[in-house]
């Protein structure tokens, strides 16, 4: 009984080595090596004995050695803002799918747009020696950063730039996307259009709001103060902030929202309240085109960013890459309905 406890305590973490291996097969570790890597020298025979061992034992070749003798380790680190943002999902299955074609896994985490978290997890992936970083930052000075890029840690930024360093960014066209919008609504009759976003410290809320700005000031509309709003974009202030736009004696007839998950929340207020209100949301959503209306939004590829970001990471490490540059891609305005409502009064 004692036995059987005392395996129980170290069932886990106790790894078949290529030692256990050579011991049940019979031979030296120099063939079981030449058996696990497909070196030649081994007789079909004994080479059968060694397979037999591995797969009773379960045993794995270890290449954490392998891969530092070559000074690499075969790993990329992702450093995303939210898992669970659905924005984020086909930017991070676009850097897994550059990773593997590279023969390098790709292992990732979440800043919970907090800079400290940020600052500890990129430094934690340095410490287990990935090759690589891709990061949508959550703060804005990255000075800490300095050494391991100087260490030869291939660094990309995706979505917004790195603060305080010169360093490669790949992101979207925020400031024009969220003018044409606006520009979009002003079109369609609109003259009091409400803006919701994120917290203005975050470089996509500040260039989005830069853009409703330019839109307004381009069609010669004053902008007041309580048409904007930015802040975390958590459901309680979004929906304050909206009801607060859409209420009094001259409520906005449009609301532009500065991300998805403002934009959800929106399209639930208006919902409710059963009047009619214009909407362009900044990044598509799920079903929005099976809403009624549905949904007008300025869209950006996802995909397209963290493939980009991911590709220009292996150049880095290739060697190919040298001075730091600014990407910035297009996004596109999909029209669907709610972004076309003329004006109600």
């Amino acid at each position: 009984m004692a036995e059987t406890a005392r395996r129980s305590e170290n069932r886990y973490g106790n790894r078949p080595t290529m030692k256990d291996v050579a011991a049940r097969a019979g031979v030296g570790l120099k063939t079981v090596s030449r058996v696990v890597n497909g070196e030649p020298g081994v007789t079909p025979d004994t080479e059968r004995r060694v397979q037999e061992a591995i797969d009773a034992l379960g045993f794995r070749r270890n290449d954490s050695a392998r891969v530092l003798r070559k000074g690499r380790t075969a790993s990329i680190g992702l450093v995303l803002e939210d898992l669970a943002d659905p924005f984020y999902g086909p930017l991070s299955r676009a850097v897994e799918e550059v990773a593997r074609a590279h023969g390098a896994l790709l292992i990732n985490g979440s800043s919970a747009e907090d800079p400290d978290r940020e600052q500890e997890l990129v430094l934690a992936l340095c410490a287990r020696r990935v090759d690589g970083l891709v990061i949508i930052p959550a703060g804005d000075d990255h000075r800490y950063l300095e050494p391991e890029i100087k260490a030869g840690v291939a660094t990309v930024f995706v979505d917004r730039p790195a603060g305080q360093i010169d360093a490669d960014v790949v992101l979207s066209d925020s400031f024009g996307g969220a003018r044409d919008g606006v520009a979009h609504l002003i079109a369609h009759g609109h003259r009091r259009i409400g803006f919701i976003g994120d917290m203005p410290r975050i470089h996509t809320a500040a260039e989005r709001l830069r853009g409703y700005r330019a839109a307004m000031e381009d069609a010669g509309i004053p902008v007041e103060d309580d048409w904007m709003s930015l802040g975390v974009t958590d459901p309680q202030r979004v929906r304050k902030a909206a009801e607060d736009m859409l209420s009094g004696p001259s409520p906005v007839t449009a609301v532009f929202a500065g991300n998805n998950r403002v934009t959800v929340t929106v399209v639930r207020v208006i919902a409710e309240r059963g009047r009619p209100v214009a909407l362009v949301g900044f990044d598509d959503i799920e079903l929005a085109d099976l809403l009624e209306p549905g949904v007008t939004v300025v869209a950006q590829d996802a995909a397209t960013l963290g493939r980009t970001a991911a590709e220009r990471l292996f150049r880095q490490l290739e060697g190919t890459l040298i001075t730091p540059e600014r990407i910035e891609l297009p996004t596109r305005l999909i029209t669907r309905g709610s972004g076309e409502l003329p004006p109600a009064d």
